[in-house]
């Protein structure tokens, strides 16, 4: 069985504000010995005057991590990606090599 790590590597913020304008986010898939993983960033525009708004100083990375995902993150899409390229490691279709070594 798969199990997928989702977390947040880094966050870039205005300072006078407090707003979180990217969020640097990170996803491992691990089933046993096999592994993939992806990387990406992820932009904002915060508003400090919105409702909701979380300064830096006081968010969470279950928070971040939300963000993330409704601001253009495919979590389904980008989990399914890392277990085809598992699928692959498991069953490849290809090999490389020196056939006289």
């Amino acid at each position: 069985m798969t199990t997928y790590n989702w977390s947040i590597a880094q966050c870039e913020h205005d300072i006078a504000t407090g707003g979180i304008t990217i969020a640097h986010w990170r996803v491992t898939a691990t089933d046993g010995d096999y592994s993939a993983s992806a990387y990406g960033t992820c932009g904002f525009q915060p508003d400090p005057d919105a409702p909701g708004f979380i300064p830096y100083a006081s968010v969470t990375e279950a928070e971040v991590l939300a963000w993330v995902w409704a601001n253009g993150v495919d979590k389904d899409a980008a989990e399914a990606s890392l277990a085809t390229q598992i699928e692959a490691q498991k069953h490849p279709t290809t090999a490389s090599g020196l056939p006289w070594e």
